[in-house]
């Protein structure tokens, strides 16, 4: 029979590599640490254990488990259940069933301990943990963005910065580890040291300490669209691909308004967890200008981005709950955005009608919203191609990994000329261009650009490109008839069909095009 393996309390669905796997729980695991999301069926985001007592399968005594890897779906639901409440999820990528392990296979499990069983966030065994690298399996760039207003005042400052300063111990810092900073709220924001400051323990907690009150209202909203803003860039230690994660420490509730930093956040592509302590009692809630302020806020409202605490007192045991979303980074909804997470085709009408000087225009309307994106290896990647009766790749989504060779190789097309067949173009552009990429993590974009009247049909390839999961925005200029356009865009075709007499006009258009391609990227993922 098939051996089982000894899990953790923390391992998750997606930390399994089998579609059937047996595995051993653990007794005594603590519920109030559990991270379950759905019923019956749940997300592999799921804790295993947490699940399986969820569901009744086992209890906290542990036991044999099987698991049973699923497709992912939309709405995962929140229920109590066993002495644990699940959470809501909009969606995920992949699911689990759990159901009960046979005893005899779970007597060999006995001594059987296996490497992605160890809780992602947990320590190391002393003697492989590298010091200087720090916790390799914690990948994050945090800011903590400390309450310093009149709201907590010295005494409870001094117990937050404490609690701060027990997260960065168990974040476990390092060079290849977590990265932190602290931002201090008040009237003011003020930006006390930054990512690349330090990359020790020691000398993070040595930060920490010599931090001063400043007192103040508490301008939260003010200092979180400010950190958001400024404390990522690459100059001030923000790194390449690591999620960036702001940690907003709120005692009481904010003096101003969070819904506008909470949207420019997530614009950043930073994920925003708030943790509020000592909230609001209920004569207290008529001071209070807007009672949701921690949806606001939130990456997504979805539970796993919001932390309470009762009080300042006794808050040990909260750290390492904590710490564990922090390192989640599969979690991390809101790092991948609209800017660095799309392919974007262009598909560009070299027809005799356009001539050389109004090609030159659509080349750089094409440059100007290639540049909005951040283009890279792991980022958002561009490609073009130029058609008449025939098609040219004039690059592929993987040829140019930077904005400045995609630019330039933009700048570097030639002027065919000659006649408009725009649905073999599409055809041709979804096979070859958008064919490599389509199980990719980016969300796929073409923009068709054209001046006439098509000599093939559009709608028919315009459909089999959406069905293969690509959007479809059509650019005319002149003579492009708006029948053609419409057919060629996706729903909502109004929001997807562009069209200017000149191609002066193209350039107003940017900044539209731009929007709509985050507004579907957005949609697309809530």
């Amino acid at each position: 029979s098939l051996a089982s393996t000894a899990i953790t309390c923390f391992t998750r669905g997606l930390d399994l590599r089998k579609g059937t796997e047996d595995v051993l729980c653990p007794a005594n695991c603590p519920l109030w640490q559990f991270y379950v999301f759905g019923d019956g069926v749940y997300a592999s985001l799921s804790s295993v254990c947490g699940a399986a007592i969820h569901s009744g399968v086992i209890t906290n005594t542990g036991g044999a488990v099987r698991v049973q890897t699923l497709p992912g779906q939309e709405n995962y639901p929140a229920v109590n259940a066993n002495g644990i409440q699940s959470q809501v999820l909009s969606r995920w990528a992949s699911s689990f069933s759990v159901t009960a392990g046979t005893k005899s296979t779970a007597l060999e499990a006995v001594g059987r301990s296996v490497s992605t069983a160890r809780p992602s966030t947990g320590k190391r065994p002393k003697k492989t943990l590298d010091k200087k690298a720090g916790n390799k399996d914690c990948k994050a760039d945090i800011a903590f963005l400390i309450d310093g207003s009149y709201n907590i005042g010295q005494r409870r400052f001094n117990l937050q910065k404490n609690f701060v300063g027990k997260v960065a111990v168990m974040l476990g810092i390092g060079t290849e580890g977590p990265h932190v900073g602290v931002v201090q709220a008040s009237e003011h924001p003020k930006i006390e040291f930054y990512l690349k400051n330090f990359t020790a323990t020691k000398e993070v907690l040595f930060a920490i300490k010599e931090l001063g009150f400043r007192g103040g209202n508490s301008n939260t909203g003010k200092a979180l669209k400010y950190t958001a803003q400024k404390f990522f860039s690459l100059e001030n230690g923000a790194r390449k691909g690591i999620p960036k994660i702001i940690v907003v420490f709120l005692d009481g509730w904010p003096s101003d308004d969070l819904e506008e930093a909470g949207i420019v956040a997530r614009e950043f592509g930073v994920n925003v967890f708030i943790v509020s302590v000592a909230k609001p009692t209920t004569e207290e809630l008529g001071m209070v200008q807007d009672i949701g302020f921690v949806d606001k806020a939130v990456c997504r409202n979805n539970g796993f981005f919001s932390y309470q605490m009762p009080t300042w007192f006794g808050t040990t045991k909260y750290v390492k709950p904590l710490v564990q979303k922090l390192c989640s980074h599969e979690q991390m909804l809101c790092s991948k955005t609209c800017y660095n997470s799309v392919n974007i085709g262009f598909l560009i009408d070299g027809s005799s009608s356009i001539g050389e000087s109004n090609f030159r225009l659509v080349l750089e309307f094409v440059s100007n919203v290639a540049k909005a994106f951040e283009i890279s290896d792991i980022g958002s990647k561009v490609a073009a191609v130029q058609f008449t009766y025939d098609q040219r790749t004039e690059f592929g989504f993987t040829d140019f990994v930077t904005k400045d060779k995609v630019l330039s190789a933009i700048r570097g097309i030639h002027y065919m000329s000659g006649g408009t067949a725009t649905g073999d173009a599409i055809s041709f552009t979804t096979r070859n261009v958008f064919g490599p990429v389509r199980d990719g993590p980016n969300k796929n974009f073409l923009i068709v650009l054209t001046d006439g009247q098509s000599y093939d049909d559009v709608r028919g390839p315009a459909a089999a490109a959406q069905k293969a999961g690509i959007t479809v925005f059509s650019v005319g200029v002149a003579w492009a008839p708006l029948d053609d356009l419409k057919d060629m865009a996706s729903e909502p075709r109004e929001s997807h069909t562009f069209f200017t007499r000149e191609f002066t006009g193209l350039e107003q258009m940017v900044p539209d095009i731009i929007r709509g391609i985050c507004k579907d990227f957005l949609d697309s993922k809530q």
